[in-house]
């Protein structure tokens, strides 16, 4: 027996339930005929006009509707007689290439056939200025040289600071808009100054090219659309910044202050640029953000399909397992670390063989006298907290909690032979 197998073999894990935590769900019933209104109603198709190029900006975040939402857009273009294409907008997202991005786009179902546009995907950037820090201000060339821009993104809490602007649309185009380079650019200095610098980029960026509006979405708990706004260019930033506080009230969220241990089973890109959200999670790349639950130990267990081996985030846990290891592309999570500076997220944790393991240790390690009193929550990722499994030790805190329903009597995690979770 290996060392750390008799280190780990007495360590229990604790008996489970599941629960439904319960969140408002506020939901649009058609979410894509919401935004087809407000692009008539806000007046901003007015601001494009017939023969000319322009380029429809879409991100690399799972976001609910994004394929309707883009062609809901692309066909208003059209019928103003205009000739729409897709630019990738995701900084330094999908390995950094070209094709890469290309293929991100694909995994939400936006591709040249299904939008009815051409995509027009490129790494090459031009320089428009710099902020008076010092820092340049890059764009995508392909989308410099269109007639008229269109940003498309949802607004919510950033990871890794807070400011009066986090991610939305003026992060789409400071950062997302301004490819690798630009994503670099805005980076340089630090998530300490990001508050600052991102609207800045994004400021000068909205009055040196033709950014004529942008789509701005937020999403209830269930990562579902509860809101869609046109935002003409002028009003981008004051009215994101409205969006921003209604985002962060419907951030879903574990219901339970003070965890032991904190099992997730899957990170990637697609949930979050930190692979899990650490609003959810707690557990933070940088000191200038804050908020969710007291958590002594986490794991993470595996990636995502769609995030294709970038790993960003597993460094923000505690413990892993051999099998997200081998299926990590090492350079494409690096080049998140090099990109933003931030590299601590895109370290190794602590591997272990096997899900059983990388449970157990952080059972024994989460610095609690009895082991047997190990409050253990598990959930699939941290865009998905309705049904969630929590140990017997939380139940009497479910219990009396009003937006928690129990759903089951407790049970032992199953584990194959492998010794991974039977799911």
């Amino acid at each position: 027996m290996s060392i750390l197998r008799e280190l780990l073999k007495d360590i229990p894990i604790p008996q489970m339930v599941k629960i439904r935590q319960k969140f408002d769900r506020t939901i649009l019933e058609n979410p894509e005929q919401e935004l087809a209104d407000k692009l008539v109603s806000s007046g901003v198709m007015e601001t494009i006009l017939p023969g000319q190029q322009v380029a429809v900006a879409v991100g690399s975040r799972g976001i609910a509707n994004i394929a309707g939402f883009t062609k809901t857009t692309i066909d208003a273009i059209k019928a103003k007689g205009a000739f729409p294409f897709i630019v990738p907008c995701m900084g330094s997202h999908g390995g950094a290439t070209a094709e890469g991005q290309t293929e991100v786009l694909l995994h939400f179902g936006i591709t040249e056939a299904t939008m009815g546009a051409p995509i027009r995907s490129s790494m090459e950037v031009v320089k428009i200025d710099e902020l008076p820090n010092g820092l340049p201000v890059y764009v995508d060339r392909i989308a410099s040289e269109a007639d008229a821009i269109v940003v498309i993104n949802r607004v919510k809490p950033h990871t890794a600071f807070r400011g009066r602007i986090e991610s939305g649309i003026m992060k789409m185009i400071a950062i997302g808009l301004g490819k690798q380079k630009g994503a670099e650019a805005c980076h340089q200095l630090g998530f300490k100054y990001m508050a600052e610098n991102v609207p800045a980029m994004a400021n000068l960026m909205i009055k040196k090219l033709p950014i004529v509006f942008g789509v701005a979405l937020v999403e209830n708990a269930y990562d579902e659309t509860c809101r869609v706004e046109v935002l003409p260019a002028a009003e981008i930033e004051e009215r994101e910044e409205k969006l921003l506080i209604e985002a962060k009230a419907r951030l879903p969220k574990i219901l339970f202050d003070e965890i032991d241990v904190l099992v997730i089973d899957y990170i990637g890109k697609n949930i979050s640029g930190d692979g899990m959200d650490p609003n959810v999670t707690g557990r933070y790349p940088t000191p200038y953000a804050h908020g969710g639950p007291d958590v002594a130990k986490m794991v993470v267990l595996d990636l995502t399909p769609e995030t294709k081996g970038n790993a960003n985030g597993v460094g923000t846990a505690d413990f892993t397992t051999q099998r997200l290891v081998d299926k990590t592309n090492l350079e494409f999570t690096y080049a998140n670390g090099l990109t933003s500076t931030v590299c601590a997220p895109t370290k190794i944790a602590t591997t272990l063989e096997n899900d059983l393991y990388a449970i157990k240790a952080a059972v024994k390690t989460c610095n609690i006298l009895d082991y047997t009193t190990c409050k253990l929550v598990r959930i699939q990722d941290t865009l998905h907290l309705g049904e969630i499994e929590i140990s017997v030790n939380l139940l009497d805190a479910a219990r009396v909690h009003p937006d928690i329903e129990i759903l089951t009597e407790p049970y032992e995690l199953s584990f194959d032979a492998e010794g991974n979770i039977s799911k």
